[in-house]
This record gives structure tokens, C-alpha cells and sequence, in this order.
């Protein structure tokens, strides 16, 4: 009896087997890429930047034309920059650096990769590896495409790169004069000094290094920084706290500034006259 049961449930499952249809394999559709990518820029222009990506993203993989291929990608890495998804941007510009190295639009991959790393900075107490990418990749550019329209932009945003690095200097040596460490202190100013001259902060470096040699006895050294920074920065008040180190016993006369209302009194009765 048990037997005569499990010969039904057999036919009964092949039964059924048979009886399904035959499963047929359906290519998908393939998609239109230029109208995937007009779908894309519709919302990129409409600040949808997330949606873009995605499509420009998949018109990108359908394109058969290289060139057209090449812009979706650019557009795609370009859409994420707009969101700040700065990982993913700079992932999908480095793609499209490798894929397509010939494209006229190289030059605005390598220069949208900077403004990543530059946008990324922030103030000098926090993380120095943003800044450095920043400059490196500045660098790069403005050695490989020096006279390019990109190139105005990146050097001025190299000069506060220079400033940001030296205000790390300087906060750092700061730490170090708070807690008496004046050697370490010396080298962080030092850099300064031979590294970023040109920037705003070399005139407290240099009066920071007199203050420290003054304290440390050595007048000389002293003497030798406050002579700098009176050369090159004579007007500013760094020179006049470094001034006022070396000779304790002298005041500054400030200038009066001229009475405006007089002057234009005068020049009132000077055209009466």
C-alpha cells in the first residue's frame, strides 16, 4: 500500500512537471542612450544631481561611440561633484582618466580633481592630508597646463593653499612656545621662514623667533630676526612688539590722523577766497 502511494505522488509531480510551460529566455530591451542621457541632463539641470549621475552613468555603459561615451562620464563624475560625494567624484573622474586619456576633456577631469581635494581643506588645527593632496595636484596641473583658462583659478588657490600650510606651521609652534618646548618651536617658525615667505604669517614667525631668542639670551639671533622683519615689514606691528623687546624703554608715536571736518572747512574758505 505504501508503495502504490509513493508511485502516485511520483507520476502526479511528473504529471505536473509537464504540464508547466517551457520557460523561454527574453533578451531585454536594449536602451536608447542618447535618450537616456537627455534624461540626465534634464535633471542635472534641474539640480538633480543624484538622478543624473545615474543616468548619464548608464547612458555612458550603451553608448557605442567613444566621444559621446567619454561625456556621459564626465557629466556622470560632474553630477556627483555637485552633491559633495567628493569619494565617488574623484573615483569616477580617475575611471575616466584611465578609460579615455585621449578626450578633450581630460584637462577639466585633472582640474575638477583639484577643486575636490581643495574643497576638501579645512581650518589648520584639522587633518593636513586634504591640503597636501590639494597642492600636489595643483601642481601638477599648473606644471602640465600652465597657460590653460583653468590655471588663473589654481594659482590663486595655490597662494591659500601656502597660507593654510604655513598658519599649521604656526599654530603648531605656538603649542610649543606654550609648553616651553623652544627647539621644536624654532623648526616649525624656521619653516616658515625658508618655505613660505610669501606668505601673511611670516611676519609673526619672524617676531615669534625674536621673542624666543631674546628669552633664551641669545640677542644676537634676536637682533638678526628683528633686523629682517624690520627691513621687509618696517609699518607693521609685529615690527613694533619686536622693537619693543630690543629696546623696552622706546614708544612708538602714532601718527594723528588729520581732522576731516577741518580740512573740508578749509577747503570751503580757500574757494570763498
Amino acid at each position: 500500500m505504501r508503495a502504490k502511494l509513493i508511485y502516485l505522488f511520483l507520476a502526479f509531480f511528473i504529471f505536473i512537471s509537464c504540464s508547466k510551460e517551457e520557460v523561454i529566455y527574453e533578451p531585454t530591451k536594449k536602451i536608447n542612450p542618447y535618450i537616456t542621457y537627455e534624461e540626465g541632463l534634464r535633471a542635472f539641470k534641474e539640480n538633480d544631481f543624484f538622478f543624473a549621475s545615474k543616468k548619464f552613468s548608464e547612458a555612458e555603459l550603451n553608448f557605442e561611440d567613444p566621444k559621446a561615451a567619454a561625456k556621459a562620464a564626465i557629466m556622470a563624475s560632474y553630477s556627483l561633484y555637485g552633491i559633495n560625494f567628493y569619494q565617488e567624484a574623484e573615483e569616477s573622474l580617475n575611471r575616466f582618466l584611465t578609460t579615455y586619456p585621449g578626450d578633450k576633456n581630460t584637462i577639466y577631469a585633472y582640474y575638477l580633481l583639484a577643486i575636490i581635494y581643495y574643497e576638501q581643506i579645512e581650518d589648520e588645527k584639522k587633518d593636513l592630508e586634504p591640503l597636501l593632496k590639494a597642492r600636489k595636484q595643483i601642481n601638477f596641473f599648473l606644471k602640465k597646463y600652465p597657460n590653460n583658462d583653468y590655471a588663473i583659478d589654481l594659482k590663486f588657490k595655490s597662494d591659500l593653499i601656502q597660507n593654510q600650510l604655513s598658519a599649521k606651521e604656526l599654530y603648531i609652534a605656538k603649542y610649543y612656545i606654550s609648553v616651553k618646548k623652544w627647539v621644536p618651536a624654532i623648526n616649525r617658525l624656521k619653516v616658515i621662514v625658508d618655505q613660505y615667505s610669501k606668505t601673511i604669517f611670516i611676519e609673526e614667525a619672524l617676531h615669534r623667533l625674536v621673542e624666543i631668542h631674546y628669552h633664551l639670551g641669545l640677542e644676537e639671533e634676536a637682533k638678526r630676526y628683528a633686523s629682517i622683519l624690520g627691513y621687509n615689514y618696517n609699518s607693521s606691528k609685529w615690527f613694533e612688539q619686536s622693537y619693543k623687546i630690543l629696546n623696552k624703554d622706546y614708544n612708538f608715536i602714532k601718527k594723528k590722523q588729520p581732522n576731516q571736518k577741518k580740512n573740508i572747512f578749509k577747503r570751503i574758505i580757500n574757494k570763498i577766497k
